[in-house]
């Protein structure tokens, strides 16, 4: 092909100069291009292979442990580290959103998540590890119904209060947390079996850790005199069985109601009568109704942590636990 380039010398300045512009425009143009490219190159690289979102912190913390440095797999946890538990959790836009995008929903079962039927219903084809799936759970009893006698009404699963038949608060025992992550890992090597051997060293990893601490916390807290306690929430069960603690009472309360009157009378008559060593109160709720109790029958009120909120930090659950057998060593001794 042959191509004829014809010059006005008339206008010989004026066409270079246009010809500097039209070059500097085309350079610009294909400048913008190669960083669009290049963005939507990193867009891609970035995206994760294996996204996993978890229901509310304790289920975090595990996946944060199972999933420890493997290059392409990212945890998020839907209810955020400070909701707490799932008693009144409702499900927002941002949340169907959010599990749109999944490959692996992280629940605690056991009744935990009251809004599963409508996950489900949406998201049939999310697949779905249910951490609390063949370990042993424990009824709920009368001290861990949500009957607030003030009132005389019994919540029902429709208010959003009630966990069922069984008491989901599984994690705050070790030993049940343990089945928990193993429960976690094989769900996720199942999901996705190109990491499912980094999958099983982390939990092995973890594990370990685990048991090294419920050993130590079993010898600091097993000797200890005083076994009754007061609760106020449902969350111990589990870990009163673990360590052979008698909860003589559970003080049933949300964190936006109080103990009736009643309520508070009837639980300082059992301190009294049971010799109970120690009033626990738990970090994610108010300490009003605990220092009445405690002003009431002379005992000291103390914390124990439910792991329920917590820094975004691996090693949360671990550290919480240390402090629950360093509080449990004074306040029983």
């Amino acid at each position: 092909m042959q191509i004829i380039c014809i010059y006005d010398t008339g206008f010989s300045e004026k066409g270079s100069e246009t010809m500097r512009i039209r070059r500097a425009a085309a350079l610009l143009l294909a400048l913008c291009l190669a960083l669009l490219s290049g963005c939507g190159r990193a867009e891609t690289q970035e995206k994760p292979a294996f996204r996993v979102v978890t229901s509310f912190y304790p289920m975090y913390i595990m996946a944060l442990n199972v999933t420890d440095g493997i290059e392409g797999v990212q945890v998020e946890n839907m209810a955020g580290q400070q909701a707490g538990c799932l008693h009144d959790y409702q499900l927002q836009t941002k949340d169907m959103k959010n599990l749109e995008q999944a490959d692996v929903f992280v629940i605690n079962g056991a009744g935990m998540e009251s809004f599963l039927d409508k996950v489900t219903s949406q998201l049939p084809g999310l697949s779905i590890v249910d951490t609390s799936e063949g370990l042993p759970l424990i009824e709920s009893g009368e001290d861990g119904s949500h009957l607030h006698e003030e009132d005389g009404h019994e919540h029902t699963e429709d208010d959003g209060h009630d966990h069922g038949d069984v008491n989901p608060h599984i994690w705050v025992s070790i030993s049940e947390c343990i089945g928990q992550v193993e429960n976690l890992s094989e769900g996720l090597q199942k999901a996705d079996p190109a990491h499912a051997e980094q999958y099983r060293a982390n939990t092995e990893a973890y594990v370990e850790k685990l048991s090294e601490l419920r050993d130590r916390m079993h010898e600091a807290i097993d000797p200890l005199p005083n076994r009754n306690i007061v609760t106020f929430h449902e969350a111990f069960p589990y870990f009163a069985e673990e360590f052979d603690l008698n909860v003589v009472k559970v003080v049933n309360r949300e964190p936006d109601s109080q103990p009736s009157a009643r309520e508070l009378a009837e639980t300082i008559r059992l301190v009294e009568d049971a010799g109970v060593a120690a009033v626990f109160a738990e970090p994610q709720y108010p300490e009003s109704a605990a220092d009445i109790i405690a002003s009431e029958s002379g005992i000291r009120v103390w914390t124990l942590d439910p792991v329920t909120t917590g820094p975004n930090d691996k090693d949360a659950y671990l550290n919480a636990m240390e402090q629950n057998m360093e509080t449990l060593v004074q306040a029983l001794s």
